[in-house]
């Protein structure tokens, strides 16, 4: 188990009330963030401390790390210079009876604070508003949790029982898609239910689809019934319904490499050279039978079809 904290100032009732955390990947001006980076080193039952109005308000328990999603419509205005899309950690929230002051408690937190990347000002105990974030070790964790109640301790103590699972999270936000989606009285019910297929690859997009591919460009498999169609674009993720039934917008893979693809620890460049993410071990990826030779090609693709790749390697390649 680690713990980490989270600045929540802007997006807390959001956040807290939605079971999430929602970060861009980058600064507006594209550069690297570690706050942000933090999104995807998060683990299942890792712990995080809610900050907000100079509080500790509440902790969660993390459900999974990182996936690509779009930004929350309920922020709104808030994060304005946001990009779009950006990094969604589930998070099984739970509100705390009393609040923590760490300005009250800075004497006894200050020696426990990281050398980089603290979320508090060492000085007055104040949040740092450039944090989104923060990493926090064992000894800053211990000093808070001990300004806790006796009820919110023994949370932590059990944060193994309330992990799920982030496909879960990939799933409601799909189901809230296809409501919409459902309800939008400017779509003929052919074609909602043609997208609605598409989401399980299924229908109008497979048939497009196959026109493309067909086979498995990893593992070589061509019977169809062994082989799923794969966004490569995720469905939940697509500007619109022509990207979601665009057949270039696939690929035709088994099981087990259309895991590793959707999840993002594989990835393909233009010219057809397999991307390995370092966030998985090789020796998991071997029991699998993936090729493992950096030399491994799966063949050149088409135009559209790296345009989505490119997609792909940017927001869901946990490269």
């Amino acid at each position: 188990m680690a713990f980490w904290w989270v600045n929540q100032n802007q997006t807390y009732e959001h956040e807290i009330s939605g079971g999430y955390m929602w970060s861009p990947k980058r600064n507006s001006n594209g550069a690297y963030n570690q706050f942000y980076e933090n999104m995807t080193l998060v683990q299942r039952g890792d712990v995080v401390f809610s900050f907000r109005n100079q509080k500790i308000s509440a902790v969660g328990i993390i459900q999974g790390p990182g996936i690509t999603s779009g930004k929350p419509k309920e922020f709104g205005a808030q994060g304005i210079n946001w990009s779009n899309y950006g990094w969604l950690v589930a998070v099984k929230w739970f509100p705390l009876k009393t609040p923590i002051s760490p300005k009250q408690h800075i004497e006894e937190i200050r020696p426990t604070l990281p050398e980089k990347y603290a979320p508090l000002n060492a000085s007055s105990g104040s949040g740092l508003q450039s944090v989104y974030l923060a990493f926090v070790p064992d000894a800053m964790a211990i000093v808070l949790i001990g300004k806790m109640s006796q009820k919110d301790r023994d949370l932590i103590n059990t944060a193994e029982i309330f992990v799920s699972g982030d496909q879960e999270l990939q799933d409601a936000q799909e189901d809230d898609i296809q409501v919409l989606i459902e309800q939008n009285t400017a779509i003929d019910s052919t074609e909602i239910e043609a997208i609605v297929k598409a989401r399980r690859g299924q229908g109008r997009y497979r048939r497009n689809l196959e026109l493309i591919e067909n086979a498995c460009r990893v593992t070589g498999v061509s019977d169809r019934r062994l082989l799923r169609a794969s966004h490569i674009k995720a469905w939940r993720l697509c500007e619109n319904n022509d990207e979601r039934l665009d057949g270039n917008n696939g690929l035709l893979l088994t099981p087990s490499i259309d895991l590793l693809f959707d999840q993002g620890y594989i990835s393909f460049s233009d010219d057809g050279a397999m991307l390995i993410s370092t966030k998985i071990a090789h020796e998991q990826l071997a029991a699998l039978n993936l090729p493992l030779d950096e030399n491994f090609n799966v063949g050149a693709f088409n135009d559209r079809q790296s345009e989505y790749l490119a997609f792909h390697r940017q927001n869901t390649f946990k490269g």
